[in-house]
């Protein structure tokens, strides 16, 4: 029999650290809500463990990731291919990364030591709460709608992300998936763990505040609707999505007019589907326990290369508030994707992990996975319940699809890799999939 294991640390930084996930630095001045580690232990009667740890942080870079992976490894004994750590990647919340790399990533070295303890401390602590466990799952919608594709076909026939004012949105270029996706793991003696699985941006909160945006509502709502149970959750494929509908008037878009009422109500939303499902799960006990870990290199996109003089010295009257109005965020991002390919490699990492328990299959992109990635998950496995979760043991940008590329758009623009990027990741999950025999 399977048995399951769950562990909660508080991991907020001190005040002062950096946060991430805009064009500048900022230093957290306060907390609206505590950061937190949630981790899960999975294990078979053969030994086989997995640890599946999700970090209340944007992004932890591939490179910083083996290094903490490898550590938990030595403190536990779990091997590091077993270990999946999934950022929430809300943008309230630190980036570890080198800030040679990341210029927003976090700068307080004594903090990140601490953090480094706290996540083995986090994997011991699941392992020792393990017990006998009978798994379920369900799915279904949300009340209504609360995620977006946000990338539009407008009025002047283009593609734009979070369109400007002065262009009118036509059509999405995609639709979102609006689906809940809930693990249950059924213990007896002990709290009932629930992996609560949504996909969109965690970036309705912004500011200076430490928050765990709508994604700590929906974990903190759910374990109040529901006695006796303990909730991770994995954001899943997101990079194209997010909570605005541009089709409503402005005012209308966000709740009360407030970012942090929205976030509450997006959490609610989440909640809601789970409690309604909760009791009507369906077991899915069936398969054995695995984790793969793969690495695709994709080619480096060097357009424009030529124009880096231009670029840097654009982007540093950007920094130093000399332009005469503020860019839109595809101009910025495109920007800094030139000035970047002054230190990219010529072909750039793209982390994959596909861990198997029970009759699931959870399949982690190390970056910001466009919707239709998971999409194609589950049509690959349509015998299993398939989960995504998006950066997961990587935070290497984003990952759109060769359509998105051609079309164009803030993603796009900002990204480092290219065309062939889709077909070399839905290629390298085939063929796990069918070494492992679920594809």
């Amino acid at each position: 029999m399977i048995k399951a294991g769950f562990s909660r640390l508080d991991i907020t930084p001190p005040l002062g650290a950096d946060l991430s996930g805009y064009f500048f630095r900022r230093a957290a001045k306060g907390v609206l809500d505590p950061l937190y580690l949630n981790t899960v232990a999975i294990s078979e009667p053969n030994g086989e463990t997995l640890l599946i740890m999700a970090l209340d942080f944007i992004g932890i870079t591939m490179d910083k990731n083996i290094l903490i992976r490898r550590f938990i490894s030595e403190q536990t004994g779990v091997k590091a291919e077993n270990i999946v750590i999934a950022a929430l990647h809300q943008h309230t919340a630190p980036l570890i990364s080198d800030p040679e790399v990341k210029d927003t990533a976090l700068r307080d070295e004594e903090y990140i030591r601490v953090l480094f303890r706290k996540l083995a401390d986090g994997a011991v602590m699941a392992i020792d709460d393990m017990a006998d466990t009978s798994m379920e799952t369900a799915e279904g919608e949300v009340a209504e709608p609360i995620a977006f594709v946000r990338r539009y076909f407008v009025s002047d026939g283009s593609v734009q992300t979070n369109p400007p004012s002065k262009y009118t949105p036509v059509r999405r270029c995609a639709e979102a998936d609006n689906t809940v996706r809930l693990i249950r793991f059924r213990r007896e003696g002990k709290n009932d763990i629930a992996i609560i699985n949504f996909s969109t941006h965690p970036d309705v909160v912004s500011g200076y505040y430490f928050s765990a945006d709508w994604p700590g509502f929906a974990r903190s709502y759910t374990e109040r609707d529901i006695e006796g149970v303990s909730a991770l959750f994995l954001t899943g494929c997101q990079g194209d999505s997010n909570h605005i509908d541009y089709f409503k008037p402005k005012d209308q878009r966000i709740k009360n007019g407030n970012t942090y009422d929205h976030s509450k109500y997006m959490g609610r939303m989440v909640a809601d589907a789970v409690v309604k499902m909760w009791d009507s799960t369906v077991p899915c006990n069936e398969g054995t326990v695995f984790a793969e870990q793969t690495v695709v290199y994709n080619r480096t996109n060097l357009t424009d290369i030529d124009k880096y003089d231009h670029y840097k010295a654009w982007y540093e009257d950007y920094e130093a508030g000399r332009l005469p109005s503020e860019p839109h965020i595809t101009e910025l991002a495109y920007a800094r994707r030139i000035v970047r390919l002054r230190v990219a490699p010529i072909f750039l990492p793209v982390p994959l992990s596909v861990f198997s328990f029970g009759g699931v299959t959870l399949v982690g992109f190390g970056g910001e996975a466009f919707t239709a990635y998971a999409t194609a998950v589950r049509e690959m496995l349509p015998g299993r319940f398939a989960i995504s979760a998006v950066c997961a043991n990587g935070y290497e940008g984003y990952y759109p699809t060769e359509e998105a590329f051609a079309q164009g758009g803030y993603e796009a623009k900002s990204s480092l890799f290219t065309p062939t990027l889709q077909r070399e990741i839905i290629s390298a999950l085939e063929e796990i999939f069918k070494k492992r025999g679920l594809y």
